[in-house]
């Protein structure tokens, strides 16, 4: 008993470890936003990220009518239901005196549904991402404003329709704009400054932000980011649609990043003296015929 009860709790450990570190920097690691016609089509590869973007996790954007919202982590969304409820039995069984999985026919029984809920969840996982590539968002004409050298993304616009899209032209003005908000945004959030973090980035962005930061602060901690250095970086794609023009830029980046515990400054994961490395795909969104100083953050992605 003691010995499956400590596997349960290292199960535990393990989960709420991967969760802990997918809270750092700015975007928590995630892929989430909305790139415009583009939001279902994969970004293209770069020199900086060859792997291209991978899918969002949470949007505002649906490939049909309506919004939607997937939770990235290991129990978010599907999983997390499920598990809610197995730990919600677990936990009572042990409080009414029959033993950790008393209601489930005993622990062994309980890590072996628990392993086959995992199988579930992964396999879940799996059919819905080759259900979005054959979906019909991912279907479209191509888009071939792609930088020479770049992998094609594979067009397509929500719900089927080809994207009204032609190339836009990014200049040395526009890259600097996308350097000086890598380093405002992240300061931003580590500062907590809301306020900030709604004027750089569009209002779905600023909410996923101001979601993240909630949370930070119901667990008691806040994220701390500071000597933020691009590293290197290049464009994937640059768009203009109707109503909006984008660029999609991937970027990699040096950042000094560490989760605080909020009331006494203790270092609760990360280190804030040693630098560490990401490699992101952050689209950015401005109005028509704006300029350098009108682009606002729309999407982040991690590289596939």
């Amino acid at each position: 008993m003691r010995r499956s009860f400590l596997i349960f709790c290292l199960f535990l450990a393990l989960a709420a470890g991967v969760s802990g570190d997918a809270l750092a920097r700015a975007g928590g690691g995630h892929s989430f936003g909305s790139r415009g016609s583009f939001s279902f089509t994969k970004p293209p590869s770069t020199l900086t990220a060859p792997g291209g973007g991978s899918a969002f996790e949470r949007s505002w954007t649906s490939p049909s009518q309506g919004a939607f919202q997937l939770r990235g982590g290991m129990f978010g969304g599907f999983g997390g239901g499920l598990m809610g409820g197995l730990l919600g039995a677990g936990l009572t069984g042990l409080l009414l005196g029959y033993g950790l999985a008393g209601g489930l026919g005993g622990v062994m029984s309980f890590i072996g549904l628990l392993i086959q809920l995992a199988l579930l969840y992964f396999l879940f996982k799996f059919a819905m991402g080759l259900w979005r590539s054959r979906s019909p968002a991912a279907q479209g004409a191509p888009y071939m404003g792609s930088p020479p050298g770049a992998a094609p993304p594979y067009g397509g616009g929500i719900g089927g329709r080809a994207p009204q899209v032609v190339k836009l032209a990014v200049g040395p003005a526009d890259y600097s704009a996308f350097e000086q908000r890598l380093g405002a945004i992240q300061k931003a959030y580590s500062d907590e400054d809301l306020s900030a973090l709604r004027a750089l980035s569009t209002p779905e962005m600023a909410s996923w932000f101001a979601e993240d930061l909630a949370d930070n602060a119901r667990k008691g901690v806040v994220n701390k980011l500071s000597d933020v250095k691009l590293m290197q970086g290049d464009l994937a794609e640059a768009w203009r649609e109707p109503n909006a023009e984008y660029a999609s830029v991937a970027m990699r980046f040096s950042l000094k990043d560490a989760m605080l515990d909020r009331s006494t400054g203790r270092v609760v994961t990360g280190d804030p003296s040693t630098p560490q490395q990401a490699t992101e795909i952050w689209t950015f969104t401005r109005p028509p015929g704006g300029g350098a100083a009108d682009w606002k953050l729309s999407a982040i992605q991690q590289e596939a």
